[in-house]
């Protein structure tokens, strides 16, 4: 069934990749982030600080006024490594902000349109580190309430042909993950052999997915 697309934090890395992917499908896509690319695509950009629910209203209301949306990636996040003793409330709150209040935000706004149509797909970006991982007390959290709310929509919204899942990616070669980690660091190459695979996933795997 067509209609639009809208995907936080599209602007670069694993969203971008997947924006691309939809909209060379023929889907109509919307990007909610920061700061708009400046690349020229098919892609419409709206710059929004989605870690403000005022702010992010205001351009939900917009879209889906004025478009059908049938298909939403909740993909944006923030993220601070730090460890137990260093964890601030501050980002604790942030985190939670981006990643658990902007992705029920979202998915509150398209409903309205997805249960008239009989028909939604929703797709939540979570992590592996959802599962464990230092460093990542605050992340892990948000990102395992992803999850958690992911299977309780899965249930609630089915009798209205709307299906919820969620993605968890492991390593992916982003820009920023690659300047983190250089190839030929002894941490990347342990982590490559941690990999069933043995490889570091690409953006492309993520909206592969996705699709």
């Amino acid at each position: 069934m067509a209609g639009a697309t809208i995907i936080t934090g599209a602007s670069n890395g694993i969203g971008r990749t997947t924006a691309r992917w939809l909209a060379e499908q023929g889907l109509r896509v919307f990007n909610l982030d920061l700061a708009a690319p400046k690349e020229e695509s098919e892609i419409t950009d709206y710059e929004v600080d989605l870690s403000k629910a005022e702010d992010t209203a205001a351009v939900l209301d917009e879209i889906t006024s004025r478009h059908r949306v049938t298909r939403l990636i909740n993909n944006v996040a923030f993220a601070r490594a730090s460890s137990i003793e260093d964890t601030s409330f501050e980002d604790l709150t942030k985190m939670a902000e981006v990643n658990l209040r902007c992705t029920l935000q979202c998915t509150q706004a398209v409903l309205p349109g997805m249960k008239a149509a009989g028909f939604g797909r929703i797709v939540n970006i979570t992590s592996r580190a959802a599962l464990g991982r230092e460093l990542r007390t605050s992340y892990a959290a948000t990102k395992g309430g992803v999850i958690s709310m992911t299977r309780v929509w899965a249930l609630e919204l089915a009798p209205y042909g709307i299906t919820v899942n969620a993605i968890g990616p492991g390593p992916i070669a982003t820009d920023t993950f690659n300047r983190v980690n250089p190839p030929d660091s002894p941490r990347t190459k342990e982590m490559i052999q941690s990999i069933p695979v043995r490889r570091i996933g690409c953006p492309e795997d993520v909206a592969h997915a996705v699709s």
